[in-house]
């Protein structure tokens, strides 16, 4: 663990400052794309428009033998657009593999002043985000960049979970962290094949009636490492993500997996295909009705201090906290999306 008076200094002489706060963005949706394939990076341009960040991925999914083509693409795809206020991110491969040195060699040099994050794979804990560190720093200042590239890790073994506080504090690097669900079922010995989302075996019996007869309840595989997750997180003042959800044909599951994660704290989660995109935008978008509700908490009591009536419910400084969260998330949005800036009035 660093000191306290070293912990905000470069960790290489020529790299720039790291962030003491995190930029304020928003991410309700990291959109994968496979960069090399050609039509896919052809549809950036678009994606740009539509998505809060777009995440060239070099890791799961790609093949062994395009590895190299998907690093390149994803220069390529980073150098021919302008992302503006949509983020630019890559999931690089993880550090025991032998393409994740190449992955940074070659990315940081030819794109970093564009690259917000590297979403690092299988971290294990604050040592992996040490070694990610350092190097990002060396590279960063060989490359003469002018901002800091943040990490994002994906919690997805046993030992990741175990750690997850001291990975949150491992580096002022850290922008958040990812729910990787099907890795960290294999690691965890689970018994399901599926990527997120519920199981119909994993589920709580009703007391028998009369007849007897009993009603099964699925429950949420992920409650727990979510909510853990989410503790570190915000902890640290640090951003929690729901990871994939590999069912493309259950949009009302995928919705329902989405919301649990956002009712707990996380600010998005990724998209793999098109059609969650809407989904991820959706949930993670207050809803209008809470908004007007938390903004008349806010007019009601404007110095958040003691304790109002409003539609027959008492609010206090508690639920003035909890109304400041919905409207400020509401404000980033609005920032972003015209539509739902009209709907909030704002």
């Amino acid at each position: 663990m660093k000191t306290p008076s070293a912990f905000y200094k470069p960790l290489a002489i020529g790299a720039p400052d790291p962030y003491r706060e995190l930029p304020v963005s928003l991410e309700r949706m990291i959109h994968f794309v496979p960069p090399h394939i050609e039509k896919m990076r052809s549809k950036v341009p678009d994606l740009i428009k539509n998505v809060d960040v777009v995440l060239g991925n070099l890791e799961d999914a790609i093949p062994a033998d395009a590895k190299t083509d998907a690093r390149r693409g994803f220069i390529q795809m980073a150098q021919d657009n302008e992302f503006g206020t949509t983020g630019l991110w890559t999931r690089v491969n993880c550090l025991n593999s032998p393409w994740f040195l190449d992955d940074l060699l070659e990315i940081v040099p030819a794109v970093g002043e564009k690259l917000d994050v590297v979403m690092l794979p299988k971290v294990e804990g604050a040592w992996d985000i040490h070694y990610l560190d350092q190097l990002l720093a060396q590279l960063e200042a060989r490359a003469g960049l002018s901002k800091p590239i943040m990490i994002h890790a994906i919690l997805e073994t046993a030992e990741g979970v175990k750690n997850v506080e001291e990975i949150a504090a491992a580096s002022p690097r850290m922008h958040g962290m990812s729910l990787g669900p099907a890795d960290l079922a294999a690691s965890r010995g689970m018994k399901t094949t599926r990527v997120g989302g519920g199981h119909p075996d994993y589920a709580v019996l009703s007391d028998a009636d009369g007849a007897g007869g009993r009603t099964a309840y699925q429950q949420d595989l992920w409650h727990y490492t979510v909510g853990k997750m989410v503790d570190a997180c915000l902890s640290y003042g640090l951003k929690p993500f729901y990871g994939p959800f590999g069912d493309f044909s259950d949009a009302a599951a995928c919705e329902s997996q989405f919301r649990n994660a956002f009712l707990m704290g996380c600010l998005g989660a990724w998209s793999l295909h098109p059609t969650q995109i809407q989904i991820a935008k959706k949930v993670f978008s207050p809803d209008p009705g809470e908004v007007a509700f938390a903004r008349k908490i806010l007019e009601a009591m404007p110095d958040g201090t003691g304790a109002v009536m409003i539609d027959g419910k008492m609010q206090d400084d508690a639920t003035w906290k909890q109304a400041k969260v919905i409207v400020d998330l509401a404000k980033l949005v609005a920032s972003k999306d015209a539509e739902l800036a009209e709907v909030y009035g704002l």
